[in-house]
């Protein structure tokens, strides 16, 4: 199986405001001018502030290039909005569950959403939805998930007691699927890792800012840090279905290629 890579992309929170704005078209740039272009980009929550329909306008223009792009919303988006500013459906409340096949591999991004609050949780629905993905997809064949609320604890103060609801009956058919080579997730505003089912669970950096750990919170001080560039999640899955990750942040100023003196 040739190599596929697929970027990560999370909590742009468009707002209307130059500054975020900014920051995502600066890895969206950076990320379709790596010499090895990805064979997609996922989206993984958070894609406005507040679910307006100006804010999807500006995520939806930043979105579209020639690499795919496939979204799926976090609590901060608005379902609706979400479908008739970037899918071009009609208007629903239901979850936004989506699967795409690159290459060999298979993505299944679901809606863990729940309209109206900060947690999240998987839906029936979605697991049946997700059932029905996981018995079409190819025998032997890779198959990533991604969704935006995590399914463990980060040791986050802010995100773990807005994280997946119910995370056993995910990790059971996380465990029980070989094919299933890693989870994605959004919603921590930093880039973590560990391991969820048996599988790697990786957490993906905002575009907009860094959430701090326990190690760093002081409330109310010291929960956000809106110094640090943008960063980007870099998902290698390889010819052995191994699932290879590098972060990378961009600079804003641009890159140096020579050793400053």
């Amino acid at each position: 199986m040739p190599m596929i890579l697929v970027a990560q992309v999370s909590d742009t929170h468009f707002d209307l405001g130059t500054r975020n704005a900014q920051r995502v078209r600066r890895v969206m740039d950076f990320v379709a001018g790596l010499r090895r272009k990805p064979d997609a980009i996922l989206v993984t929550g958070d894609v406005t502030d507040s679910g307006k329909p100006e804010q999807f306008a500006e995520a939806k223009a930043a979105f579209d290039g020639e690499i795919p792009v496939y979204a799926i919303p976090g609590n901060h988006d608005d379902r609706a909005g979400f479908r008739t500013s970037l899918l071009g459906e009609p208007a629903s409340d239901a979850p936004i569950n989506h699967a795409h096949r690159i290459g060999d591999l298979t993505v299944a991004l679901m809606d863990s959403s729940v309209p109206g609050q900060p947690g999240g949780q998987l839906a029936d629905e979605t697991y049946d939805w997700l059932g029905g993905v996981l018995d079409a997809a190819p025998a032997g064949k890779p198959i990533l998930l991604a969704l935006h609320h995590p399914p463990a604890h980060l040791f986050s103060p802010i995100v773990d007691v807005i994280s997946l609801a119910d995370p056993q009956r995910f990790a059971d058919l996380v465990a029980g699927d070989d094919r299933i080579v890693g989870v994605l997730t959004g919603h921590a505003h930093s880039a973590a890792t560990t391991t969820f089912g048996g599988r790697p669970l990786l957490v993906a950096p905002s575009t907009a800012s860094v959430l701090s750990g326990e190690w760093e919170l002081d409330l109310p001080d010291h929960v956000m840090d809106y110094a640090p560039d943008p960063a980007v999640a870099l998902h290698v899955i390889g010819d052995d279905h191994r699932l290879t990750s590098h972060f990378r942040a961009v600079p804003m100023g641009g890159r140096i290629g020579v050793q400053p003196v």
